[in-house]
C-alpha cells in the first residue's frame, strides 16, 4: 500500500472516529449535517462518507440529503425527530427567525380545527419551491412583513384570517368566532401591532380583520384598515353576516 493511500486512510479513520465520538454526545432527535462538526474544508468529503457509513451501520438515520439524526430507541422502535427539529433550518438561522410555521399546523394550534396534517406551510420573506422532508410535504407562503420572534404569533393570526376559507373541517362562522376570541385576548399593544402588519396583506384580509375589530368595538383600530380599501370592491365570506354586524360597511358578502 502506498504512503499516500496510508495517509488518506489514516485521515478517514481519524475523521470517522471524531464524528462517531461527537455523535455519541448528541441528544437523540437532534438533526445535524456534516457542517455541524466544524471540520476544515479538506476533511468534509471524509465527513460525508463517514456519516453515510454510520447510516449503513444503523447508528444514525438519514432525514434528507445531507441531513441526519440519532434516533431515540424505545421498545416501540426508533423515534423520529420532532417537527421543530425537522424544519428548523427552514425557519431559523444562527438563532434568528427567518421563517415561521403557518397554515394547517397553526389552524390546529389556534383551535380553528381539530385536524392535523402532514402538509406544512412556512411563511418566509423569500420564495422557495415546495419540497418533501421525511413524511412532510412542505410549501412556502410569501410574507411581506419582517419576520421576528415578536411578530410571528401575530403573523400566524393574520395568515389564519387570510386563509380562513381553507381551514379543514370547520365552517367560516366557527373560525370567525374563534378568531374574535383570539383577537380580544391580545393586549392593546399587540392589537395595534397586528393592524400595522395587516397593512401588508391583501384587501380581503384587511377587510375581514377590520370587521372583526369593529365587532370588538375597536373602531380606533379598524379605521386605518378601512381607509386602505376600495369602496366599490366586495369580499365574499359567505355566512359571516350572522357573526359580524358591520359586514355591509366592509362590503363583505
Amino acid at each position: 500500500m502506498s504512503s499516500l493511500l496510508y495517509k488518506l486512510l489514516d485521515k478517514y479513520m481519524k475523521v470517522t472516529q471524531f464524528i462517531s465520538e461527537r455523535i455519541e454526545k448528541l441528544p437523540a432527535g437532534l438533526v445535524f449535517t456534516q457542517s455541524s462538526f466544524e471540520l476544515d474544508f479538506a476533511k468534509r468529503e471524509a465527513a460525508i462518507k463517514a456519516l453515510n457509513r454510520l447510516v449503513e451501520a444503523g447508528k444514525i438515520e438519514k432525514l434528507a440529503k445531507g441531513k441526519f439524526y440519532k434516533p431515540e430507541v424505545t421498545v416501540f422502535g426508533k423515534l423520529k425527530p420532532s417537527s421543530d427539529e425537522i424544519l428548523k433550518d427552514l425557519i431559523e438561522e444562527k438563532g434568528c427567525a427567518k421563517g415561521y410555521l403557518t397554515g394547517y399546523s397553526i389552524f390546529n394550534k389556534l383551535g380553528l380545527t381539530t385536524q392535523v396534517s402532514n402538509a406544512i406551510q412556512i411563511g418566509r420573506n423569500d420564495f422557495r419551491p415546495p419540497l418533501s422532508r421525511d413524511f412532510y410535504s412542505i410549501t412556502f407562503v410569501k410574507q411581506k412583513n419582517k419576520i421576528t420572534a415578536a411578530s410571528i404569533p401575530l403573523l400566524q393570526i393574520l395568515d389564519s384570517i387570510r386563509f380562513i376559507k381553507k381551514v379543514p373541517d370547520a365552517s367560516l362562522s366557527s373560525c370567525c368566532y374563534r378568531l374574535l376570541t383570539i383577537l380580544s385576548n391580545l393586549s392593546s399593544q399587540e392589537q395595534s401591532a397586528l393592524v400595522q402588519l395587516a397593512m401588508q396583506y391583501n384587501p380581503a384580509t384587511r377587510a375581514l380583520t377590520g370587521a372583526m375589530f369593529d365587532q370588538l368595538n375597536k373602531e380606533e383600530l379598524s379605521i386605518s384598515l378601512f381607509r386602505t380599501l376600495n369602496p366599490i370592491t366586495s369580499y365574499k365570506f359567505t355566512g359571516l353576516q350572522n357573526v359580524l354586524t358591520t359586514t355591509n360597511k366592509w362590503n363583505i358578502e
